[in-house]
């Protein structure tokens, strides 16, 4: 029996392959961009929808998808004269937690500047058609103390009243929970 020697050009075009693959598998996980949504309609343009009194109803999942919480949330947004908006939140566990969040966008060139009090690295809200992506990391509560965790949030408007917010949240790069909520504007009068 003879020992063969892989040949280093035949070596190097696998090597060369392999990588190939790993790239292609990396990519076909990458998510969704906001040109995907350019032309869906309804158009989605934040200082509209969030405008005066919202409501929200949601769930919070653990890694396994889970429900382990569910919410609901009032909200109301405002905007200044130099188009800085104010999302002022009020969310109500069914534990009993209650949690206020008061969002700022600050207008940033295309996008908004998006900053919160537990927010401790803001994101930058851009959109598209009948989206929004925001990706930040929140501070949340976990156990007897916090941890930080990257938020990865997308919105889709599906009439001019509602809004349809999914959320994964990861650590390490790890996936460790979702927030799915539907949030509704409420009828402003005539």
């Amino acid at each position: 029996m003879q020992n063969r020697v892989i040949p280093r050009r035949v070596y190097g075009a696998v090597r060369s392959s392999f990588i190939l693959l790993i790239v292609l598998v990396l990519a076909g996980c990458a998510g969704p961009s906001l040109d995907d949504y350019r032309d869906v309609e309804p158009q989605l343009i934040p200082q509209e929808f969030f405008q005066g009194e919202l409501s929200a109803r949601g769930v919070v999942k653990n890694f396994s998808g889970k429900v382990i919480r569910t919410f609901d949330a009032d909200i109301v947004a405002t905007w200044d004269d130099n188009g800085v908006g104010t999302l002022d939140e009020v969310f109500r566990f069914n534990d009993g937690e209650v949690e206020t969040r008061v969002w700022t966008l600050t207008p940033s060139g295309d996008s908004y500047h998006a900053e919160a009090g537990d927010v401790v690295k803001p994101g930058t809200m851009r959109w598209q058609g009948n989206a929004i992506h925001m990706n930040y990391v929140l501070r949340v509560s976990y156990g007897d103390g916090t941890i930080d965790v990257r938020m990865n949030d997308w919105m889709y408007l599906i009439t001019p009243d509602t809004l349809i917010n999914q959320t994964t949240m990861s650590k390490w790069g790890v996936d460790v929970g979702e927030v799915v909520l539907v949030i509704q504007k409420h009828d402003q009068g005539s």
